[in-house]
């Protein structure tokens, strides 16, 4: 019988993102956010900063190009990484 360690993408990029969080790219967490069920609501009037809100968890994250200051990364993966234990 083969056994094999079955890893979703999902959890494959919070990996990624986990392991270099001062080199992730916008795209890359919003993709993330919005696979572990996250809206987005997009800024108006020329803002830069998209509001994720899941349930009753709320997140404003700048868009930065090219790479999200790590600050922002680390919070998001320690708020993921509860949720997914849940």
């Amino acid at each position: 019988m083969w056994y094999y360690n079955f890893v979703t993408k999902r959890q494959k990029r919070l990996e990624k993102v986990r392991n270099n969080p001062k080199n992730v790219r916008f795209e890359e967490l919003d993709q993330l956010l919005l696979e572990f069920g996250f809206k987005r609501r997009q800024p108006r009037s020329g803002s830069s900063h998209f509001i994720y809100i899941r349930g009753q968890l709320r997140l404003t994250i700048p868009m930065n190009r090219p790479h999200l200051r790590e600050v922002y990364v680390k919070s998001v993966v320690k708020l993921l990484d509860e949720i997914e234990n849940e």
